[in-house]
Order: C-alpha cells, then sequence, then structure tokens
C-alpha cells in the first residue's frame, strides 16, 4: 500500500518540508511539503533529486575492522576499549570526535554527553566550525547568547534585504525564491548584494556592491559612523538596551569615506547609495552566510552588521534585524546541543562554572569538561602532533572539506585508531578507518533537525534499514554502555533523547536562557511521531508560534544588555608576486559538501559536471588559458587542476573554485588541499574565501570525453573527472603523454567484455581518435580523443547510452560525435529538474520567448525549484543583445 510520510530535507539550513510517498513496489518520489512554514511545498533542485540518492550502491552495509566485516558487538567493544585505554593511559583529552551538521540533534546530543560528561574532555567539534562558528561567536559577543532574532518572514516583510557574504540564488534557493515572489509582489522592495563576484543572486539586487575581498569590516564600520552622523540611530533603544556605543563608534569614527573607498573598491556613487538605503529604510533585514563567516576576521565582520542593526534598533521586529543564514541542514541543532568544542548543551557556557555543575548534575555524570576543548583545526594539529591518540569521525569528510587537507590526511593517516562512522564505504576518510561503522541514512534514520530561523521538524524514516546499518546515536550509546556508563546511555529509540534534550532546556532556566523547549519534555513515543515543526523558545505551556528575540532588549548578558563591540578594519589583501590571485572557495548549484550524496545523481551532475575555476577574460589571457583550458591552481600548502570557466562575473584578480570535489570523482581537484589553515582568532573558523594562489595553464598533450554503462576504473590520465550521466557516467580527460594502445586502455577502464571489437577511426594528422564498443543494439562506451579540448555534444552522447544502435547508420554517426537532424543536441544543462539544456532556451527566445516566464511556459524551464531562473535571465539577455547589433 502506498505511504506518504512527511520529513525534512537533508541538504542546507533553510531546513525544507518534503513528502516521501513510497508506492507499492518500493519506488519513491518527492514532493515540498506545503504546509511546513520554511518551504511552503517549494524545493530547490537538490531537494527535488532526493530519490534518485537513496539507493545502496556504495554503501557500507556492515561493521568493518581492517576492511574485515565483523560484527556490532566485536567493533563496539574494540572502540569502547581503545577509547578507554587511551583516556586511562594519557588521560581524556587523548581522544576526540569530529562530528558534523549532518547528524540529527539526538545523535549530537549524545555524543556530546559522552565526551563532555563522561570522557571528562571538550574535544568534540564539528564541521559546523567551518560554517557557522563565527557567527555564534558575534552572537555571544552581542547579545550574550547564540540567538538567532528574527525569521524567514522577514525578508519577505523587509523594504530593504541586504545580503552579503551569500549567493543565495544557489546556496539557499528556497529562501531566494521567497525574496524573489516578495520582490515581484512589492517592486518597492529593494535588495543590495554584497560580494566580490557576481553571482546569480546578483541579478536580483537594485545594487551590487563588488568590495575587495575581506573588507567587509571596513564598509560596515563606514556605515555605523554614517548612521551617527546622519542622526539614523535609535538613542531610546541604545540607552534602554546596549552597553558600549560610545567606544564602537570611537573605534571607527576615524574611518573616513575616502577609506572606505579605498579599502573596499568601490564607486563613490555606490558606497553613498547603499549608506542612504539603509540609514533612511526602518525595515531591514540583513543576510550573511560564508562570505562573513569563513574569514580570519569572521567575527568581527558578524559584530559590524550587528553593531549597525543595534545602532538603529531594526532587530526583533517584523522585517528587520540581522540574520544568519546556517549552511547545514542541522548546524543550529548540534549549537543547540553543544557540539561545538567551546560551548555546553543546551546554550550554556562551558566558561561558567555554574552552567558546569548544572550540567553535570542533570546528567549525573563523574565529571564534567572544565575548559573548551581542541576546535577542528587545532584539533587536527593535535592528531598530526600525536597528541590525541583515539578518533572518532561521524558523518562528515574531513580529508575534503578541511583546509590544508593534504596534511589533515597525513594526520588522520597516522592517527593510532580512527573509527568512522558513515553510510558509504569509499570516501577520502573513510579509507583511513581502522574501524568502519555503517550508519542510518536520510529516509531509514529517524530525529529532529533545527534550520536557520530556530524551527525544529522531524526527519522521519520511510526506508527499512539496510543490511546491519544503525543509528548513529544507538553506536555512540552502545560504547558509553561499554565504558561503564549504562545507566546515561540507556535510551531505547530517539523520541527518549528528545525528551531529555528538552528538559535539559528547561532545567533551572527561569527565562535566563535563550533555548527553551520544555513543553516537550513530556513527549511520548506517539507524540514524538506527530511532532509538527515549531519555533523554539517553547517553554512548558505555551503553545507554538512564531517569535523574535530582543525588540524590547532582554538580552543575555547579566545584565540584560547587548554589548556594541569596538572593531577596527583590517587589511584583507593576502597576495604577493609569487601568488598574485585570490582564490575564494564555496559552493555551487547542484552539488552539497562533498558529494556523497549529491554525485549520486545523474540529474544534479548534468549542470556542472566537472571541478572547475572561474577566471576573468583578461587574466586568463595572460596565464595562457582558454575556454575549457585546464588551470592548475597552487599555493604554498598543495595544488588543484580544474577546467578553466572564463566569465567576465569574476573580478580581475580573484579565482572561484567550489569545495566539493574529493578524488573519489577527480584526480587532483579537492581544493581545501590549497587552502591554509589560518582561522578566525575567536571563533576558529578557517579562512576559506582569501587564498593567495598562483595559477597556471595545464599543458595536457590530448584531452578526452567518454560516456560509459559502466563506472570507469582508475583512468591514470593527468586530469580526469568523472560524473554521473543518464544510463551510466560521462569522464572528461587530460594526458600528459600518448598512450599506446587507446583500445586496450578503454578495455581496461570500461571494463569492456573480451571478444567486443572497437567501431572507430584515428587521424594522424589532427590526433583525432574516437572509438565506440557494442554489445549488440547497446552502446557499452564511447570514447573521444583530440589534442585540444573535445567539441563533442554531451548531453546528446551520453544520451546514446539509452539509445537503439541496431542500425549501422547510427554507430557512424556517434563515432563521428554528430547529433542528427532529428536529434539536435539540448546543449550544457540549465535546468536541472526539467533536463533543458542552453541550446533549447536559445531557440525558445530566437522563436519569441523573451522573458523567463515565458521560457518556461515553453520549456518548463525554472518553474519548479526556480534555481535555474537567474541563469535563464542571462541566456535571454545575451541572445537579445546579440540579436540587436
Amino acid at each position: 500500500m502506498e505511504k506518504a510520510v512527511k520529513t525534512t530535507c537533508p541538504y542546507c539550513g533553510v531546513g525544507c518540508g518534503v513528502i516521501a510517498t513510497v508506492a507499492d513496489d518500493g519506488a519513491v518520489t518527492v514532493s515540498g511539503d506545503p504546509d511546513h512554514p520554511a518551504n511552503y511545498g517549494r524545493l530547490c533542485s537538490k531537494g527535488s533529486a532526493l530519490a534518485e540518492t537513496i539507493d545502496l550502491d556504495g554503501r557500507i552495509l556492515h561493521p568493518e575492522i581492517g576492511g574485515r566485516r565483523t560484527s556490532w558487538d566485536e567493533a563496539l567493544d574494540l572502540v569502547a576499549e581503545n577509547f578507554a585505554r587511551t583516556i586511562a593511559e594519557d588521560g581524556p583529552d587523548a581522544v576526540a570526535f569530529y562530528v558534523s551538521g549532518q547528524l540529527l540533534t539526538e545523535d549530537y546530543y549524545v555524543a556530546n554527553k559522552l565526551m563532555k560528561g563522561f570522557v571528562g574532555s571538550a574535544n568534540i567539534d564539528t564541521n559546523s566550525r567551518l560554517c557557522m562558528s563565527s557567527s555564534v561567536a558575534g552572537h555571544r559577543r552581542a547579545f550574550g547568547s547564540d540567538t538567532v532574532p528574527g525569521c524567514y518572514q522577514d525578508l519577505e516583510l523587509a523594504d530593504l534585504v541586504v545580503l552579503t557574504g551569500s549567493n543565495l540564488a544557489w546556496c539557499h534557493p528556497v529562501l531566494y525564491q521567497r525574496l524573489a515572489a516578495a520582490k515581484a509582489k512589492r517592486p518597492g522592495m529593494k535588495v543590495v548584494v554584497i560580494d566580490p563576484r557576481r553571482t546569480m543572486t546578483a541579478d536580483i539586487a537594485d545594487l551590487h556592491l563588488a568590495i575587495r575581498p575581506d573588507t567587509d569590516v571596513a564598509l560596515f564600520a563606514g556605515l555605523f559612523s554614517h548612521l551617527v552622523s546622519s542622526g539614523a540611530v535609535d538613542q531610546n533603544y541604545v540607552a534602554a538596551h546596549t552597553t558600549g556605543f560610545a567606544e564602537a563608534f570611537a573605534a571607527v569614527g576615524t574611518v573616513s569615506f575616502g577609506e572606505v573607498l579605498e579599502r573596499t573598491g568601490l564607486a563613490a556613487m555606490q558606497l553613498r547609495d547603499f549608506y542612504r538605503l539603509f540609514a533612511t529604510t526602518e525595515k531591514v533585514v540583513t543576510c550573511y552566510s560564508q562570505g562573513v563567516n569563513q574569514s580570519s576576521s569572521g567575527t568581527d565582520k558578524v559584530n559590524a552588521i550587528l553593531n549597525c542593526h543595534l545602532a538603529t534598533g531594526r532587530i526583533g521586529r517584523p522585517g528587520m534585524g540581522p540574520f544568519s543564514l546556517t549552511g547545514q541542514p542541522n548546524a543550529m541543532g548540534g549549537r543547540e546541543v553543544g557540539g561545538l568544542a567551546n560551548m555546553l548543551a543546551a546554550h550554556m557556557a562551558i566558561e561558567n562554572a555554574e552552567d558546569r555543575d548544572r550540567v553535570q548534575r542533570f546528567w549525573r555524570s563523574p565529571g564534567i569538561a572544565e575548559k573548551p576543548g581542541l576546535k577542528a583545526v587545532d584539533l587536527f594539529q593535535a592528531v598530526a602532533e600525536g597528541r590525541i591518540k583515539a578518533l572518532w569521525i561521524m558523518a562528515t569528510n574531513p580529508v575534503v572539506s578541511m583546509p590544508d587537507a593534504d596534511a589533515v590526511e597525513a594526520a588522520i593517516r597516522a592517527c593510532p585508531f580512527v573509527v568512522v562512522s558513515d553510510i558509504l564505504k569509499e570516501t577520502d576518510t573513510t579509507r583511513h578507518a581502522h574501524v568502519l561503522l555503517p550508519s542510518l541514512g536520510w529516509g531509514e534514520k529517524s530525529g529532529t533537525v533545527t534550520n536557520s530561523e530556530r524551527r525544529i521538524s522531524r526527519q522521519r524514516p520511510f526506508l527499512d534499514a539496510p543490511g546491519d546499518a544503525r543509528a548513529d546515536w544507538w553506536q555512540l550509546a552502545e560504547v558509553g554502555r561499554r565504558m561503564g556508563f549504562a545507566d546515561a546511555f540507556a535510551w531505547d529509540a530517539p523520541a527518549e533523547i528528545f525528551s531529555e534534550h528538552a528538559a535539559l532546556s528547561t532545567f533551572e532556566n527561569a527565562g535566563s536562557r535563550d533555548f527553551d523547549i520544555g513543553a516537550h519534555v513530556a513527549l511520548d513515543r506517539e507524540g514524538y511521531d506527530r511532532l509538527t515543526p515549531f519555533q523554539w523558545p517553547q517553554p512548558a505551556g505555551q503553545e507554538s508560534s512564531d517569535s523574535r528575540f530582543f525588540a524590547d532588549g532582554g538580552f543575555y548578558h547579566a545584565d540584560g544588555k547587548a554589548r556594541f563591540v569596538a572593531i577596527q578594519p583590517v587589511e584583507g589583501d593576502r597576495t604577493d608576486a609569487a601568488y598574485p590571485f585570490t582564490l575564494n572557495t564555496g559552493r555551487i548549484r547542484d552539488q552539497w559538501h562533498t558529494m556523497t550524496r549529491s554525485g549520486k545523481s545523474a540529474r544534479l551532475s548534468a549542470h556542472i559536471a566537472e571541478p572547475f575555476a572561474e577566471l576573468h577574460p583578461r587574466d586568463a589571457m595572460e596565464i595562457g588559458v582558454g575556454n575549457a583550458g585546464l588551470v592548475e591552481i597552487e599555493s604554498p600548502r598543495g595544488k588543484a587542476v580544474v577546467r578553466a570557466l572564463i566569465t567576465e562575473r569574476q573580478a580581475r584578480g580573484s579565482i572561484f573554485a567550489p569545495m566539493h570535489w574529493n578524488d573519489q570523482f577527480a584526480a587532483k581537484a579537492r581544493i581545501d588541499a590549497v587552502v591554509p589553515a589560518i582561522t578566525d582568532r575567536l571563533s576558529g573558523q578557517p579562512a576559506s574565501k582569501n587564498v593567495a594562489v598562483a595559477a597556471r595553464r595545464f599543458k595536457a598533450c590530448s584531452f578526452a570525453f567518454a560516456v560509459s554503462q559502466a563506472k570507469p576504473i582508475d583512468p591514470d590520465a593527468a586530469y580526469w573527472a568523472l560524473a554521473k550521466a543518464e544510463g551510466g557516467w560521462r569522464l572528461e580527460l587530460a594526458f600528459a603523454g600518448p598512450i599506446g594502445d587507446w583500445a586496450g586502455w578503454c578495455r581496461r577502464v570500461f571494463a569492456i567484455p573480451a571478444g567486443v571489437e572497437p567501431l572507430g577511426y584515428a587521424d594522424a594528422q589532427t590526433g583525432d581518435i574516437r572509438l565506440a564498443f557494442f554489445d549488440g543494439p547497446r552502446l557499452l562506451a564511447a570514447f573521444f580523443l583530440a589534442r585540444e579540448p573535445v567539441a563533442v555534444a554531451r548531453n546528446w552522447a551520453i544520451a546514446q547510452l539509452a539509445a537503439d544502435h541496431a542500425n549501422l547508420r547510427k554507430r557512424f554517426a556517434l563515432v563521428a560525435g554528430r547529433p542528427g537532424a532529428d536529434k539536435p543536441d539540448p546543449g550544457a544543462t540549465v535546468c536541472s529538474c526539467f533536463g533543458v539544456g542552453v541550446n533549447q532556451i536559445v531557440a525558445a527566445v530566437r522563436g519569441g520567448c523573451h522573458s523567463v516566464e515565458a521560457v518556461g511556459k515553453a520549456l518548463n524551464a525554472g518553474t519548479n525549484c526556480g534555481s535555474c531562473r537567474a541563469e535563464i535571465g542571462g541566456i535571454i539577455d545575451g541572445c537579445l543583445a546579440t540579436a540587436a547589433e
């Protein structure tokens, strides 16, 4: 019987509601939940493709020790024994957990309780350190708590929305669509985008401020000064609810308008327009994300923004306030349970003796961590130095995502005992595990997550647990029991953990802490299963309702007042003669983190199928790189080789490269191997968006493109990039030297059965080689080689994997690389939801579709998640401009 289950998307921090429908035959479809207040039925391209990522290909289904299949009892006994022995011999700080914003709150709670309360160390940190810890530090400095004051509705109610360090269109697409819809209804609403790149988000902007990297503090310090001089300060709010205003103004009062212009590189008119808009518009929301957080001055950037909102009293009221956009689906839930090394559970402070005592009494633990633990970068440095001897990594891939990634990999490889809990058997990190534990994935596990607006939602299972896979909380609890703490880890279900989490939030909390979900302390399993999304705080006896903080003060410092923070702008440029470019790393629209989930989807890989670097045309020309050529990016820490994407959206002297690709999908594209381990002094967050690098043309003697039914095996090329495709796989290649036997190379890489002979040709003059292998009417693999990047139509070639090739003429057309007139090439994919290519959009524009809406009506492109609408608009503008010439 068909069943529909309401759950929550496992991607970004928007926290969209999803309905997963399981048909009688087990087939799964997903759709947006129209009742969920985060998305009201909308989904982005990644969320829409979730059903394509839940297969069991590549899953780890049984515990392993040293690559040998074993039982849970043997594996967990070994984990508990090694951790207990290490603690006994070297102390509690010789062990560590490195966890993830992909964990559910219940998993996070158990990990934090075990490490801080029962091991007695705070050496538990999370990959949320890499994305949100500067916001946490900034909130705590200003508010006395890690509190996000507003809610998503504020973006729709504001008259001015400032997006700084946020590519909202690609990284939080559903929020972008809510903002775009609000702006369409109220054209007077203004949007300002602050970003060195002209991202797709900038296409909605009334004003795009392309500041130099890491000059945000100067920009907002100048704004603070302008607010004072223009009379925009809310004197009553400042006097009643804040302290430190005079000191904060004294720190920036000497920052002149001219100095801001010099530091940021902006035009005077742009800067004046921005300052005037902010000063004269009451309903202002400032959204910030990784471009603010991932900086050596990230915490100061956050407080520079908060200073401006505190000065104007524009906080906690409808359509007003600063808004931190969370990167991960449960980074907020992790912060609630104290998942960061410098926090305690329920938003309590590890440096506060009363809080430590309170948590220890609640947990009835033998001790409590008395000092902050090691933050992510320091934690892996301690592993490298041998100070941490036992390490448990859960639901994250630090060999790809950490800065100085090669050094992190070397540290993990050398660690005496490494446990990894994951769902995939082969990742860049699992290959170094002594013990590998199979976890439940999305659709199998049960628990809660918290999104960017403090809304707690359920993730519910709709699939059976595969093999021996078990929940992360269960793994941790079993180890806790085996270490002698059975009574403290005696839960039978996640509902019991959530109830304990809720009880701790309200324990001795008479309004002194922001996080309180005491209304759910007595929740039983049936109530937990029925739990609908709610926004905290929700103390005992209070009905669920949308809420904001700080409109009337009520901050969480001891005196109840917010703190202005005195900040001085710092120089942002790190380049020199040897490393003259600034590398900015980040996310793209259709991939997620290290691709362990999104890389399974052919649809998501169709938009951008290989690692790339955006270069300005003049920079590309100066280093001798042509469009679709290869570029080598190097810093003192490492190198990466990626495809060149030449675009005027990129500023001169800057390079953008995504962080997703890894050794499972490319030869040498782990961009975080290039990023040094420079961190913010307060938050410990790495500076991933301002890296001094050199860039040069990567020389190859030949290039190739291939499609195959079977997953390619060890391509053995100077450059390769692999992606899932409809019906099989696609592979981009470059070779440093000739291969004597190309047919033999193809047989090995594409696992061609013995006896299958290729159809093809070789042109000695041009260097072109084309080979195709058929099994009856079915194409097994096709290989196209040339001296320059291969010009064959990619999507057309991929479609041949599913085509019938009984006709010999069709086989020769494939080898020639030419689509027939009856099968035109759709071009590179623009709309992943409906598989619409650029050539189809261009044809629609030439046929009279001169708006995004008209293209959507003709092709459906842009009508589902809307993530591609800005790109479609750019194509339309380009076509119309060309036609006008």
